[in-house]
């Protein structure tokens, strides 16, 4: 299954329950999100693809296992807390951002907010491991949002992106502070050719 990285709305959970190695989460999203839906869907939460286990009125329940809980930010949310929502692209719908898989690859933290009239740009600090693969006017999936990357700080592995209200609005970016952490998805592509590249120089 794949995502587009654009966002169809914001959910709050209603149950978040640890059950050992793994734990289960309900939300309610909007009936026109839920409308079809069913049993084995996919669903990408905050970046992450999930698979609904039930689907019990106007709510829909994820089981989440110990691999997803131990490399996303899936493992701290809490009831009350709001994710961001998209259902699983089909044949014809138009990609508005990049093909998203829903497998992140690490997690960032915002080090810094600078908000002003009509932008909103927030600076991530990655590992040296993620930085390699994030370049100026590529793109990420951050919380499986669809952005494109600003500057990059390669020394300090930082980098920015730049939010518009729309996106704001639809997403729960707006209510982020500094010291949260986000689920990073790197574009496949990009990541490929850097592992090429990276591969080649290591054959000569």
């Amino acid at each position: 299954m794949v995502f587009t990285g654009i966002i169809q709305e914001k959910a709050r959970l209603t149950k978040v329950e640890n059950l050992g190695d793994f734990s289960q989460i309900e939300i309610e999203p909007s009936s026109e999100f839920i409308k079809g839906i069913k049993i084995g869907a996919s669903v990408s939460i905050d970046g992450v693809c999930l698979t609904v286990t039930s689907v019990n009125g106007k709510s829909l329940t994820f089981d989440i296992i110990v691999e997803t809980l131990n490399v996303t930010t899936l493992s701290t949310l809490k009831v009350s807390d709001l994710v961001n929502l998209e259902r699983s692209a089909r044949l014809g719908d138009e990609i508005g951002g990049h093909i998203i898989s829903g497998h992140v690859s690490g997690i960032v933290a915002i080090s810094e907010i600078n908000k002003m009239a009509n932008n909103h740009i927030i600076f991530l600090e990655a590992n040296g491991e993620l930085i390699k693969y994030i370049f100026p006017k590529g793109y990420v999936s951050l919380n499986g949002i669809s952005l494109t990357v600003g500057e990059v700080k390669r020394g300090e592995n930082i980098f920015s992106v730049y939010l518009i209200p729309e996106t704001l609005r639809i997403t729960t970016m707006e209510d982020k502070k500094i010291g949260d952490m986000i689920n990073l998805e790197i574009e496949t592509q990009t990541k490929n050719m850097v592992d090429l590249i990276t591969e080649m120089k290591a054959d000569k």
